[in-house]
């Protein structure tokens, strides 16, 4: 009975899946943003490369025109067509980071440089619950929009509903593809910020320990997570165990668990192959269901990553853990009972296996009826070329640039690898805080990066698997 109730709802949803994609063809008067992904390039007999081809222009909305162009100018260009077009006027712009002021004003000192009378009011709006994508969506609306670019993250929205809808546009700056070694008409996808990481930590004054990423799904155990309805991110994290690599890799931590371990999962598991079948999903794809859903069942939902974070530092806290922002170990101030050495990131511990933690990432777009397209195409270059641009994010640890230039410099000045650097310059020995790295993070450490594409296809099936599941009432 509940695999017939099952199919039903995932029947209905593949159906709703297909009208969506069929009223956004051709209910909205902006065309999908064209894709950057290069075409294969035919086999040339002379010895000179060709000549770089004119971008066809025909199909573009005029903001695209200017994204076009300013993709192959450099920042300093770029900030001459800023001063020329905002000199004076009122920035308005969106997004889920409460930082980009501070980055703005960075921008504006920047540009005073070059011209020493330019001025610039911002207005940077920072929406709770979700609510951006209604706020760019009533703003699209209008010839010219209010909004001039965001930052924004949920790669599965973000696709789905600002992307293939036309809304929002991918600007890439030329030396940030430089510094990738590709170029803007090479490139495909978003232009990331960053990529900030969640990762499982746990007290360790008491007497567990967590050496497997099914320790966390066991029997009686319960941790401490942003809920799902509320950071949507977190929902995102779940769809992605499903690809057949992350899969893969849920399946080969259970083959390092003991018989006696396994004895717990193995029916769980066996219950999830049918479903995994019915959802089109990978030979592995019932590990992934059934961590899903016993991770589902079982954890301890938040109302924010800040909290847990104060929990778990404490050592009245002892035997809990959580997935959360790494970054939230830089605010702890120590005392008699709490110290960031209250804490084990689980991926660091010697014989750890299976996934460590998930990433997602910060997204930069200019709206496709902005107001100011050159000034918010040179704030985006300014934000992900240079220190000063992104050092309003850079303090932190768990949060990486896409640029790999400017990830080195960021690394010079505030020793994330070290723990950080007190200010006397002698470094602080928290081991927790020594953070490995993006490059660590995205191999070894195991950590399950957000595909917006896979997020978008798989939210109606895995998604309407998941809302089936009943949550854990603590």
């Amino acid at each position: 009975m509940v695999m017939t109730g099952f199919k039903r709802i995932l029947s209905g949803s593949l159906a709703l899946s297909l009208c969506l994609s069929l009223a956004g063809c051709g209910g909205n008067n902006n065309p999908p943003a064209e894709s950057k992904a290069a075409d294969p390039a035919p086999a040339q007999s002379q010895a000179a490369d060709p000549a770089p081809a004119t971008p066809d222009t025909s199909n573009m909305s005029e903001v695209e025109k200017i994204i076009a162009e300013a993709e192959t100018m450099t920042l300093e260009e770029l900030a001459k067509k800023a001063i020329e077009e905002s000199n004076g006027k009122t920035f308005h712009a969106v997004g889920n980071s409460s930082r980009t002021p501070t980055a703005i004003t960075n921008f504006i000192a920047y540009l005073q440089t070059i011209e020493p009378s330019y001025t610039l009011e911002e207005d940077w709006q920072t929406p709770k619950n979700n609510k951006i994508f209604d706020q760019l969506t009533a703003d699209s609306l209008k010839d010219t929009g209010t909004f001039a670019m965001t930052l924004i993250q949920d790669g599965n929205q973000i696709e789905s509903k600002m992307v293939q809808t036309g809304i929002l546009d991918t600007f890439i700056p030329k030396e940030w593809a430089e510094a990738n070694g590709t170029t803007a008409d090479a490139y495909d996808g978003f232009l990331p910020l960053q990529t900030l990481n969640k990762v499982f930590m746990y007290n360790n004054t008491g007497s567990k320990t967590y050496d497997n990423c099914w320790d966390f799904v066991a029997e009686g155990e319960h941790g401490l997570y942003m809920d799902i309805d509320s950071e949507i991110v977190g929902k995102n994290f779940l769809y992605m165990l499903t690809r057949d690599d992350y899969a893969a890799w849920l399946k080969e931590a259970y083959e390092a668990l003991s018989a006696e371990e396994q004895a717990y999962f193995t029916p769980v598991i066996d219950e999830m192959a049918a479903d995994a079948a019915d959802l089109g999903l990978g030979p592995d794809g019932k590990y992934a269901l059934a961590w899903i859903k016993l991770w589902v069942e079982s954890y301890n939902a938040q109302t924010d990553d800040g909290p847990i974070c104060n929990i778990l530092v404490d050592k009245s806290a002892a035997d809990q853990f959580g997935l959360l922002v790494y970054s939230k170990l830089r605010s702890v101030e120590e005392s008699a009972s709490i110290s960031k050495n209250n804490i084990n990131v689980a991926a660091y511990q010697d014989g750890y296996q299976g996934i460590g933690g998930y990433g997602y990432c910060h997204y930069l777009f200019v709206t496709d009826n902005s107001p100011l397209p050159w000034t918010a195409c040179a704030l985006i270059a300014f934000i992900t070329e240079t220190v000063d641009g992104y050092s309003a994010w850079g303090k932190d640890m768990g949060g990486y640039s896409s640029n790999p230039k400017l990830a080195a410099e960021i690394e010079e000045v505030y020793h994330h690898s070290k723990g950080g650097m007190a200010e006397d310059g002698v470094t602080v020995e928290f081991p927790a805080k020594n953070d490995r790295g993006y490059d660590w993070w995205s191999t070894e450490g195991k950590l399950v990066l957000e595909d917006p594409e896979y997020c978008a296809n798989v939210a109606f099936t895995v998604g309407s698997w998941i809302e089936m599941l009943t949550k854990y009432a603590a």
